[in-house]
């Protein structure tokens, strides 16, 4: 029978996918009106299959979905969203060359005369809502000129305005500033306080902490239980996730930098819409130091990343590796100079998701003459490296055959660093290296970058988790508009409130001071 005390319950849910992986075993999920409800658990743990069908993108193999006392098939996104379910995707879900209006009402166009779009009208809706839920946007601009922060609110009035009353929110603070994640949750306690139900997908745990009123549990596609999140602590949390004790804080001795590996100067980049991304960067990082770069996401760090590893040519500047130039070089020939990249984007730059677990980690040295004798490759020698790689880096994996693709996000990221740290770089390019994946791989992928940089290895730090990097970085780059606004040649005493206010313009340093980020 429905409980009346739930908007939505899920009951004895069950996903078994045609190639036999259980992703969901008998899950109860329920969600009361106007609660903040957090949904953790590590990748793989099947809080995103959950969610998935709760929005109509996948099917229960069995069990039953009931919303506001009425079972449901939700059979599509469609259907949910006719029953007032709303998801709001760690990815924007926009179009970055139209309108915040247009953007709007895709899918739901005002026109005139039946043909042509009604911008007025779409520009008045956006203007109504933005008001109404108190989640202030621009409607006319352009969605690739708006902030991160803006791009956020869009998502969210988008799913409101289609008449969503509970709301999935998938990792909503992965690019938010500190400044930005606070009124992000004023926004939230708003609609909580207009009886909206929002559930929270995150793994920051300090967040969770602070907006939640309950929490859901999930590993290995069971539900751990539901809890107050008034009666857990974070090391509760991640025991319950993790199933051991979690190391939450990096630990690391101090840096002793050396001579310098990567230098870069007078870097300048202009995108496809003639829009200068990088503009004459200038910055050293010297062997056996993790330099972080923190900005908000769109200022250039990506650019930067693609400039030093092949992917875009700067119109101007330099950089080199041990005295090489790396600029304009394909990823083979960087890559003998001895630069790794761990990707922002394992699914797209990090792997191939339809190869072995083997072929993904050997795809960069299949020419070393370890593996290879000519026109036959050495197996056992790369069936032993592999195995060693797992062990190593502890990717939970049927065995080295098995498809990549079909692993956890946290057991991809680990293939793509077990490849990119195992081959005796003396540059790693860390992009977002944690991004999005759970509180156990994460501190293993965090342990791993420390002892690398302090064996030696120069480390270039891309994140957008200020507690990341600031807790991982020797010394520290803030971006803005392509530009260095700050460098710290040191984190301690850094808080949350002073890097936000750098990563938003709202304050910059002196040239000089800038210019202490190049060693000469």
């Amino acid at each position: 029978m429905p409980d009346e005390a739930f908007v939505v319950q899920m009951k004895g849910i069950t996903k078994v996918y045609p190639n036999g992986v259980a992703a969901n075993q008998g899950v109860d999920f329920n969600l009361r009106k106007g609660e903040i409800h957090a949904l953790m658990g590590e990748n793989g743990a099947g809080k995103s299959t959950l969610m998935k069908m709760l929005f109509g993108l996948e099917q229960p193999t069995s069990g039953e979905i009931i919303v506001n006392g009425e079972k449901l098939e939700l059979s599509s996104p469609s259907v949910a969203i006719a029953h007032g379910i709303g998801m709001v995707h760690q990815h924007f879900m926009l179009v970055p060359s139209l309108s915040v209006a247009e953007n709007m009402v895709l899918g739901m166009v005002p026109r005139k005369s039946g043909i042509f779009i009604d911008r007025a009208k779409a520009i008045a809706l956006t203007r109504e809502y933005s008001e109404k839920f108190n989640l202030r946007v621009e409607p006319e601009a352009r969605v690739m000129d708006i902030p991160v922060g803006m791009k956020q609110k869009v998502e969210i009035l988008k799913a409101l305005v289609r008449g969503a009353k509970i709301l999935i929110m998938d990792e909503p603070t992965a690019v938010l500033t500190s400044q930005e994640t606070v009124e992000l949750f004023a926004e939230l306690k708003h609609l909580k306080q207009q009886g909206y139900t929002i559930v929270f997908i995150s793994h920051k745990l300090k967040e969770i902490m602070e907006i939640t009123d309950r929490l859901t549990i999930m590993r290995n596609g069971r539900s751990m239980g539901v809890y107050n999140t008034k009666d857990v602590t974070k090391e509760d949390i991640s025991r319950l996730m993790v199933g051991r004790d979690v190391v939450l804080s990096v630990q690391k001795d101090k840096a002793v930098p050396g001579d310098t590996v990567l230098r870069v100067r007078e870097l300048e980049y202009m995108n496809e819409w003639h829009k200068k991304m990088l503009d004459k960067l200038s910055f050293d990082v010297r062997k056996g130091e993790i330099l972080g770069i923190a900005g908000v996401e769109g200022n250039g760090q990506k650019e930067l990343i693609d400039s030093l590893f092949g992917f875009n040519v700067p119109n101007s500047g330099t950089a080199t590796v041990n005295g090489s130039s790396i600029l304009g070089l394909n990823q083979q020939k960087i890559r003998a100079l001895g630069v790794s990249l761990v990707p922002e984007d394992r699914m797209l730059y990090g792997i191939a998701a339809g190869a072995s677990i083997e072929e993904n980690m050997i795809s960069d040295r299949c020419a070393d003459k370890r593996y290879n004798h000519g026109p036959l490759f050495n197996m056992k020698a790369i069936h032993d490296e592999t195995d060693h790689l797992i062990e190593e880096y502890t990717v939970l994996c049927k065995n080295r055959g098995q498809q990549v693709g079909m692993l956890s996000g946290g057991n991809i990221q680990k293939v793509v660093v077990a490849r990119e740290f195992s081959n005796n770089p003396s540059l790693i390019l860390a992009d977002q290296p944690t991004r999005g994946i759970d509180v156990g791989a994460t501190e293993f992928i965090r342990k791993k970058l420390v002892e690398l940089s302090r064996s030696g290895i120069a480390v270039l730090l891309v994140s957008a988790d200020l507690n990341e990097v600031m807790e991982l970085s020797d010394s520290l780059i803030v971006m803005h508009n392509g530009r260095i606004a700050a460098y710290f040649d040191d984190t301690a005493g850094l808080t949350d409130d002073i890097m936000g206010e750098y990563m938003l313009g709202l304050r910059k340093q002196s040239p000089a001071e800038i210019r202490r980020a190049c060693h000469d």
